[in-house]
């Protein structure tokens, strides 16, 4: 699931993330995160870097010099980048894009598009979309739970199986997630501190795996 940010003023789409060296001259395999990757990775595509602080890289940006696909893998050469070694250096990396305000792409938001959207499960409102973090593996979508009990945020990561619809015009976010991550946390920490007395009822919807 691609997602979109506003990044220093402007309208960025993140469209993926430089996975690991390949070969001896410079190629990155790539992990995508766009539709359309022969468009987006022409040559002479310029994508802002987004790296550790302590990255000689940081605040830099690349400019692709060639796009192939080698057995069934996206791979990207940059200029500059001419050795093994160098690419390395960029491991890791996600590639940010600068976007025109009218494209659009499938399964895409801009972060402030998902704050503030209720975040609903079996037709139940249980929280709301405070932020979107993006990781290197994915994004998260952090989650401010509503109700009597809500304790703290929740991170649900941003992909189909959990996140399956995005409703923006019906302000919400569907969610699906796996037992464990919302009220049944606190729950099992409340279990946790009965030291294993066995005449303690367990709570509703705990889970009976030991």
């Amino acid at each position: 699931m691609v997602s979109k940010d506003r990044n220093q003023g402007k309208n960025q789409l993140r469209v993926g993330r430089l996975v690991k060296a390949h070969g001896l001259k410079g190629a990155l395999k790539l992990e995508l995160y766009t539709d359309n990757p022969e468009r987006r990775f022409v040559t002479g595509a310029e994508f802002t870097l987004q790296v550790p602080e302590a990255s000689p890289w940081h605040g830099k940006s690349v400019k692709v010099r060639e796009y192939r696909v080698m057995n069934g893998n996206p791979v990207v050469f940059f200029d500059d980048i001419d050795d093994r070694e160098g690419a390395e250096g960029l491991v890791r990396a996600i590639l940010w894009i600068d976007q025109d305000a009218d494209e659009v792409e499938d399964d895409a938001w801009y972060d402030h598009q998902l704050v503030g959207l209720d975040v609903v499960r079996d037709e139940i409102v249980i929280g709301k979309v405070a932020r979107v973090e993006h990781m290197p593996a994915q994004d998260l979508l952090i989650v401010r739970p509503t109700g009597t009990g809500a304790d703290g945020d929740v991170m649900v990561p941003f992909v189909k199986a959990i996140v399956p619809a995005v409703d923006v015009a019906a302000g919400r976010v569907i969610v699906t997630p796996p037992a464990g991550l919302f009220e049944e946390l606190p729950d099992a920490a409340t279990d946790s501190s009965t030291n294993g007395d066995e005449s303690t009822p367990a709570a509703e919807g705990d889970s009976a795996v030991d």
